[in-house]
């Protein structure tokens, strides 16, 4: 097992290509997938928070700087595979084949959003910090029992490995070598807490050593380290190697949620500095322009079909039917029990209808 914690890269912040045993793997059609992809979700996310701020979605979380970490990640899993993700991961989530629609719903507070579609393995995103991970080790667990050679992979932020439920769920995928990658996002903060002042380990990836599996760091703005990394992790895990962590190195440029205010706990200059230096979809477009893959008609074309996409999620999620208030108590238990049907009657007198 590796004790080598140094950052992987494939492709440096210039767009050069410094690993050259991916070069015949990196073709045009791959990069334009992930531009694509990167596009999309970043289209997604400014729109999400520009709704917030005109009072149409609920308080949001951004993720704009990750998104090679989550593109990355999301493109490496199959279909039938499992993904356990953060509140904050819904770039990831789309990417695998989440309902754009439904993903706006979730931040409108309707359990709607909470529903994949397409019959997509996507575990309703875990608000409590950590607590997907040993979900995600149990469903990997339950796929090796069953035979099938499909894995899991659960998102978390560095605040995440201070939580019992983190490893606690390495611990028993370790056990039971189960197909499971644990993605960490390094992005500095935990909500306003620097990861300086959380642990003491130089690393998260080190943390793979107790419970004996592969810890791998990788920037988390270069997409192809990502999806290579990824991939190669999730392909151990399928052949009955076990599971892996990796901890991605990446930023958020904005605040924690649109609920928050980032000047209060860290210079936002830096996030202009990060971003003129290490932005995930400049490396990638310096990448093409370097290699003959950059088309600005076929990049104007994929931006016209993203905001297409996102303005018609937009209409769909806002003529969305109403939701019925008899669902917030009929549903907690099969037969509602006395204090509940206490609370739907005055709630229902509350607000003067029948629901």
């Amino acid at each position: 097992m590796t004790t080598d914690f140094s950052i992987f890269q494939i492709v440096d912040e210039n767009g050069q290509l410094i690993n050259e045993k991916y070069k015949e793997q990196i073709t045009e059609e791959l990069v334009k997938t992930f531009y694509y992809n990167m596009i999309r979700i970043r289209t997604f996310d400014r729109k999400a928070i520009s709704l917030q701020r005109q009072g149409r979605l609920g308080t949001y979380a951004p993720f704009e700087g990750q998104e090679a970490s989550q593109v990355g990640s999301a493109l490496a899993l199959e279909k039938d595979d499992w993904v356990f993700p953060t509140y904050r991961d819904h770039g990831a989530t789309l990417t695998f084949g989440a309902d754009m629609v439904r993903t706006y719903l979730y931040w409108n507070g309707r359990v709607e959003g909470c529903v994949p579609q397409n019959g997509k393995k996507i575990f309703p995103p875990a608000v409590p910090i950590a607590t997907q991970i040993p979900h995600a080790a149990g469903a990997a667990m339950a796929e090796k029992r069953k035979g099938t050679k499909n894995a899991a992979i659960a998102y978390f932020g560095d605040g995440a490995t201070s939580e019992g439920d983190f490893h606690e769920g390495l611990n028993f995928a370790s056990v039971f070598q189960a197909p499971a990658v644990f993605f960490n996002q390094n992005n500095g903060f935990a909500i306003s807490v620097p990861i300086e002042k959380q642990m003491n380990s130089k690393t998260i990836a080190q943390k793979s050593v107790a419970y004996d599996m592969p810890g791998i760091r990788v920037d988390g703005n270069d997409i192809f380290a990502v999806y290579f990394q990824t991939k190669e992790a999730l392909d151990r895990g399928r052949n009955g190697e076990g599971p892996t962590l990796i901890e991605a190195i990446t930023w958020r440029y904005g605040a924690h949620t649109t609920a928050d205010d980032p000047t209060k706990y860290r210079d936002q200059s830096d996030s202009d500095k990060i971003r003129e230096i290490r932005d995930p979809l400049l490396r990638v477009e310096r990448y093409m322009k370097l290699n003959g893959f950059w088309d600005e008609e076929w990049v104007e074309k994929i931006k016209e079909e993203t905001m297409n996409e996102v303005e018609e999620a937009v209409k769909g999620m806002e003529s969305f039917p109403k939701p019925n208030v008899n669902d917030l108590f009929d549903h907690v238990f099969e037969t509602p029990t006395w204090t509940i049907a206490k609370q739907k009657e005055e709630y229902l007198q509350l607000i003067g209808g029948e629901g």
